[in-house]
């Protein structure tokens, strides 16, 4: 579904990411980890097409999209999450939505399209008509996570969903992770600092470390030992 190859991000004369290479297969969980400051959030800038890469490639479904603006990628089918959810804060919650549908140009189905999104989220439908800056966190990753759905994506790319969510709400994103797999229409490609939250939903996982994917695997080697030697701080 999403390869990265031998991928180089240099920022302000500064090398960050260094030959990173991983592959999100289709239908599937990927979670991508690491420590803080080891280049994750890069990556998935570059991914998305926020962040421009010295050299290497990206692509989606077969298709090189590299050079491709943010815009394109969308299109293309990437539904991105940032870490801090980036909601519009002024809008309200079906606001936000409606931009979702149309960032991806099919506004055709709406009504279907939300009540999929209500069926995840039954609480957005409550909050329809509220600010979205005046929800809770964990309310607020749920309205950015429905928006990025709203864009059909072909795979959603998530920047720490657990962060600052309290525990409940992270119980309702697994779920919800759970149920887009288990539908079987995207991969979902997450970076996460909560272990046992990847080792719940993922399927594959890579650990990086100074910029440069140092262990991958599927999620039954993400051992003991693996954590102690690249995660433990």
């Amino acid at each position: 579904m999403l390869t990265v190859s031998n991928l180089n991000v240099s920022i302000s004369g500064s090398q960050i990411l260094r030959g990173v290479n991983f592959t999100v297969p289709p239908n599937s969980v990927f979670c991508l980890m690491g420590r803080n400051g080891v280049g994750k959030t890069t990556t998935l800038k570059s991914i998305v097409g926020l962040q421009s890469s010295d050299s290497g490639s990206i692509t989606l479904g077969g298709q090189d999209v590299t050079r491709e603006r943010a815009e394109h990628r969308a299109r293309a089918g990437m539904g991105y999450v940032p870490q801090g959810r980036d909601i519009f804060p002024h809008l309200t919650v079906e606001e936000n939505l409606d931009i979702g549908l149309k960032a991806q140009g099919k506004s055709a189905g709406r009504k279907e399209k939300f009540a999929r999104i209500f069926a995840l989220f039954p609480i957005l439908k409550d909050f329809l008509p509220r600010k979205g800056g005046m929800l809770s966190g964990g309310q607020q990753q749920q309205l950015a996570i429905a928006r990025a759905l709203l864009t059909d994506p072909k795979i959603l790319i998530l920047d720490e969903p657990t962060e600052g969510i309290q525990p409940n709400i992270i119980d309702q994103i697994g779920d919800t992770i759970k149920m887009l797999r288990a539908e079987g229409k995207m991969s979902i490609l997450l970076v996460e600092q909560y272990l046992d939250f990847c080792r719940e939903l993922a399927d594959c996982f890579a650990i990086m470390d100074r910029g440069v994917v140092v262990a991958a695997g599927p999620v039954a080697e993400l051992t003991d030992a693996v954590v102690r030697s690249h995660l433990t701080v």
